[in-house]
């Protein structure tokens, strides 16, 4: 009796080690990131001996560089609940509608409103730091608008707000965005449930505004943990950040590197009247900043600008009084 009290204890432990309310939250998670929907699963896929869910978990957990397990472990949960992007980590029919790239290099963008958590000129100055993260690595230039439609309209908003995609309240989906093409596409929005800093405390706005933007351009999520396109949401100081090498490969691949103008110096100018052909100088010397030239037999001197073409006949000049000397 004893021994089939235990394994009946046995059994209901094991049925409820995972929380029910966890595994709800598990399938919305993989529902919304992983394309997992059982109202979808035929019939023939359960008596196939497949289980969905734990291929949905697995797939999951490959991505995040996690234990294989196909289970909700403590880990898997943990990753499930970190904040992070809105945008799915598989590309689904739905999550690759409008997945391409800007076909012109100058775009505008328009803050629709602010977050009351900052003051607006550090909203202002996040946003345009993010954008110069991406222009200094690729031939995109960005300009701000402050009327009308832009190609990429930035939106603070909670819960249901009419892209059919409702934040959830603070933590959880933190921000996201859409990909290139016309109306909403290119947008990025911001839930105003988070409270945004430009620091260490709360959400910092610089960090998910540089990975949203990626998403406005054309980039997908990466499962790289050093990667900004990365999508769960962890601080680092902005002062510090830098583009990985996967996001620069990434953002090049679809609109090539950064144009900068070569460094030509300082153009060589036509001889002025300060090298004219009549000036003949019996020596020249320098005291300070100045050149000095003398003519006459060292009766008098003055200083003059030089020209490029001056600097070398008064080379060779100086060589010649060399020899002579």
């Amino acid at each position: 009796m004893t021994f089939l009290v235990l394994l009946v204890v046995w059994q209901v432990s094991a049925c409820v080690a995972i929380p029910i309310n966890e595994t709800e939250f598990a399938e919305r998670y993989l529902t919304k990131y992983y394309d997992f929907n059982e109202d979808r699963i035929q019939k023939t896929d359960w008596k196939a001996n497949r289980n969905p869910l734990e291929e949905k978990v697995q797939e999951m957990q490959q991505f995040f560089g996690l234990k294989i397990t196909g289970r909700l472990d403590n880990q898997t949960l943990v990753t499930m609940h970190t904040p992070r992007c809105g945008v799915p980590d598989v590309q689904s029919l739905r999550a690759a509608a409008g997945t391409t790239t800007w076909t012109k290099r100058h775009l505008t963008y328009r803050i629709y409103n602010y977050t009351p958590d900052m003051k607006r000129e550090d909203v202002d100055h996040a946003f345009q730091k993010a954008f110069h993260v991406w222009s200094d690595v690729t031939p995109l230039r960005f300009r701000k608008v402050y009327t009308g439609e832009a190609d990429i309209m930035i939106l603070f908003a909670s819960r249901a707000h009419g892209d059919y995609s409702p934040f959830d309240g603070q933590g959880g989906t933190l921000a996201h965005a859409f990909y290139p093409g016309p109306g909403i596409q290119g947008d990025a929005h911001f839930d105003e449930a988070e409270t945004w800093s430009k620091g260490s405390q709360g959400t910092n706005l610089f960090l998910v505004a540089v990975h949203e933007l990626g998403h406005s351009l054309g980039l997908k999520h990466s499962n790289n943990p050093k990667s900004i396109m990365y999508p769960s949401y962890s601080y680092l100081n902005p002062n510090k950040f830098r583009l990985s090498a996967d996001d620069i490969n990434s953002i090049q691949s679809l609109y090539g590197s950064s144009v900068k103008a070569p460094h030509l110096g300082n153009p060589v100018s036509p001889s002025s009247t300060v090298c004219q052909q009549s000036l003949n100088f019996d020596a020249v010397t320098t005291v300070g900043d100045k050149i000095l030239f003398f003519n006459d037999r060292y009766d008098h001197f003055h200083s003059q600008s030089m020209s490029c073409d001056t600097w070398l006949n008064l080379l060779a000049f100086y060589c010649l009084l060399s020899e002579d000397i």
